[in-house]
This record gives C-alpha cells, sequence and structure tokens, in this order.
C-alpha cells in the first residue's frame, strides 16, 4: 500500500508539471496587459514598459514559466500583481471557504441519494423508483448556475428565508450547497441504483434469500458492501469536481472562495494566482482520488489484495 500510494504521489509530478505550463500560455493568449493593470488606468507608457521589464514580462514564455517554477520549488507561489499580497496567503484564507462549501454539498448528496438509489432499485420500475430517475435527470440536466438564480428568486428574493450571497452564518451556506449537490445527487443516485441492481441479481445474493435471510440485512449486510464500490468512484469524482467546479456557484452567490477568487484574477490577468488556484484545484482532485482508491481496500478485500 506505501509503495501504491508514494507511485501515485511521484506520479503527480509530471502532471502538475503539465498543467501549469498549459495554464501559463492559455493565460499568456489573453488580451490584456499585466503592466497595465497593475500600475492603473492613469499609468504613463515609460512606466508600463519600465515595469514590464523590470517584472520579465517581455521575456519568452519559457523563461517566464521555468522562472516560475524555480520559485515554485522554492515554495513561494509570487504575489498577486493585483493586490500585492502573497497568492499563497490569499489562496490559504479563501480555500476553507471553498472546502467547507464542498464538504456541505458532498454530504447532502450522500444523505439524499444513497438511500434514494437502494429504494429504486429494490422497488425497480415502482412509482418511487419512476418519480426519483426523472428528478435525477432532470438534476443532471440544470446548468448550476441557473439553478442557483432560481434558488435566489424563490427562496431569497421571494420568501426572503435565506440571504442571496455573501458569508454570513449557517443560513448564507444552505442555498449555495444545495445548488452544488442537485447535480451531484443525480449522478449519485443513478449510480447507486445501476450498481444495486447488478448486485442484487447476482447468485449469492439469492443463496441468502433462499436460506431464509431476511430482505433487510441481505441488501444491508450482502448487497450495500458491494454496489457502494462504483458508488463510492462516483462521490470522489464529484467531491473533486466540486472542490474545483464551484466557479459559477461562488459567483453567483458571492461567496469568497478560491473559485470566484480565480475568476476575479483571471479578469485581472493576475497570473501568479490563477496558477495558484489551479494548483490548488489538480492537487486537491488527485489526494482526492488517491483517498478513494484508498478506501477500496476497506470496502473490498478483494482489491486489497492487489495492492501487495
Amino acid at each position: 500500500m506505501l509503495r501504491y500510494i508514494t507511485k501515485r504521489v511521484l506520479m503527480l509530478i509530471p502532471v502538475m508539471v503539465g498543467v501549469i505550463f498549459l495554464v501559463f500560455f492559455i493565460i499568456s493568449l489573453t488580451p490584456g496587459d499585466a503592466a497595465s493593470m497593475i500600475l492603473g488606468d492613469g499609468a504613463t507608457e515609460e512606466r508600463i514598459v519600465e515595469l514590464r521589464e523590470k517584472m520579465g514580462f517581455n521575456d519568452p514564455l519559457i523563461v517566464q514559466y521555468g522562472r516560475y517554477m524555480l520559485d515554485l520549488i522554492t515554495g513561494d507561489m509570487g504575489t498577486s500583481y493585483s493586490t500585492g499580497r502573497s497568492v499563497a496567503g490569499e489562496i490559504g484564507q479563501r480555500f476553507p471557504n471553498t472546502f467547507k462549501l464542498t464538504v456541505t454539498a458532498i454530504l447532502l448528496s450522500v444523505l439524499i441519494s444513497i438511500p434514494i438509489g437502494v429504494i429504486s432499485a429494490t422497488r425497480q420500475y415502482s412509482i418511487f423508483d419512476n418519480v426519483g430517475m426523472i428528478i435525477a435527470l432532470i438534476g443532471i440536466s440544470m446548468p448550476s448556475f441557473w439553478t442557483g438564480l432560481i434558488l435566489i428568486i424563490a427562496f431569497s428574493l421571494k420568501m426572503g428565508w435565506f440571504p442571496s450571497g455573501g458569508m454570513d452564518g449557517l443560513k448564507s451556506l444552505i442555498l449555495p450547497a444545495f445548488t452544488l449537490a442537485i447535480a451531484s445527487t443525480a449522478s449519485i443516485t443513478r449510480t447507486t441504483r445501476s450498481s444495486m441492481l447488478e448486485v442484487i441479481r447476482q447468485d449469492y445474493i439469492n443463496t441468502a434469500k433462499a436460506k431464509g435471510v431476511s430482505r433487510g440485512r441481505v441488501i444491508r449486510k450482502h448487497a450495500l458492501g458491494n454496489a457502494l464500490i462504483p458508488a463510492v468512484t462516483v462521490i470522489g469524482l464529484e467531491f473533486g469536481v466540486l472542490l474545483g467546479g464551484a466557479v459559477l456557484t461562488e459567483t453567483v452567490f458571492s461567496w469568497p472562495g478560491i473559485g470566484r477568487l480565480m475568476v476575479e484574477s483571471i479578469q485581472r490577468k493576475d497570473t501568479p494566482m490563477v496558477l495558484g488556484c489551479v494548483i490548488v484545484f489538480s492537487l486537491s482532485f488527485s489526494i482526492v482520488n488517491l483517498i478513494i482508491d484508498i478506501l477500496y481496500a476497506y470496502i473490498d478485500p478483494r482489491i486489497k489484495a492487489n495492492y501487495r
């Protein structure tokens, strides 16, 4: 297991190098001049040219990339062009907010989707199953920004139950968390249902029933554990996606997370801040996937044997 984890961690290095270069290249193609944005609208052409030379903006892209990577190796993620503050410090302040929102959303998804998926599978083609799958299909189809706006109109502007944006107590967390949770709930529900349907048709399930084991015990003790493996995969992927993909939701709800920070940084062409956010997103997604792989060993002992 330790060798497997070490191998997976080492594989992150070339992935991160490639991701950072790709983002670096894409940002260089975006319109706008970073020196002009740093100095503001009142800056003279001479000052802009001087700053470009001082900060190395005139150097070839590969040189700028190499300089950034050398600083990153030493633990320096750079300084924000727009605020002049440390990128690591800014992200350190915002990341807990994004993590809180993501964890709340994925917990809501799991608590809702797993029971619905199990019940739908055990009562296939029932009214509950049909209605649940229709709702799941609708949930997958709705874009998060549209869902967020609808929730704001309904529960904030019309009913006044929750604030429309910002981060101020538990109430301000509910609407953005539900916005993120809706699509994830739909995906996890469909996966759980499909996996349960496959498992409950296996011979060992029929054997347990033939021995007189109650239906509830068969589902809990024999079927659910095996059916959870694909569901855990989807939950892990959804968590990683939510952690890095809460950009639109954070923007709609003015939630002070790193997703919103990245959008603001892209608009300002704040390259160090954008790269810092991308690094955090990529590392978070990779770490979540590694944790999910390790969890497999505890859910299914057969998988643990493959790590030895």
